[in-house]
């Protein structure tokens, strides 16, 4: 599940997806071989690819599965476009288990270097792959919900989610 950018083709060969979700509207975009995103719609969203990959389809169920808290790992290929750095980032957030959250500060040392705390926190903002990169599992030094892209309560949200425990 490793987020990579080896051979990354146009994003004009990717196909695109929708489906609802408790927080919203979601874009699944990505092509037969992986996913790229995975972004929260809050506007006007642009015409669904016919008949997509069905790679796009299997993302959409398994995000499905999550919010019907049936599943708590995903099991798919990611491909995102980045630095070796914001790679390296992006790969840590993988690691961190559902349920609980990290730090920033906590992140920095993950990937080794205490004093790029900012740009890990610039690079957590650039996760294009919401909820299966987990980016809202990352939280203030103070446990304060410090920003998210999907916005703030789409992060509580997605976290009251995963605390909950009732998994069946």
């Amino acid at each position: 599940m490793q987020p990579s950018t080896a051979g990354a083709p146009s994003i004009r060969d990717e196909q695109l997806i929708y489906m609802d979700s408790p927080v919203g509207r979601i874009a699944i975009r990505g092509t037969a071989d992986y996913i790229s995103a995975v972004l929260f719609i809050d506007g006007a969203a642009t015409e669904p690819t016919p008949e997509a990959a069905p790679l796009l389809h299997a993302c959409a169920q398994q995000l499905l599965e999550y919010f019907e808290k049936k599943r708590t790992q995903f099991d798919l290929p990611l491909q995102q476009q980045g630095t070796a750095f914001q790679q390296q980032v992006w790969q840590q957030l993988t690691t961190i288990p559902y349920g609980q959250t990290i730090t920033y500060l906590a992140l920095a040392k993950r990937v080794g270097n205490v004093k790029s705390i900012r740009a890990v926190g610039t690079t957590n903002g650039r996760n294009s792959i919401s909820i299966i990169v987990p980016c809202h599992r990352v939280i203030g030094s103070d446990g304060s919900l410090t920003g998210y892209a999907g916005g703030l309560w789409r992060k509580q949200w997605l976290l009251d989610h995963e605390n909950d425990h009732l998994l069946f």
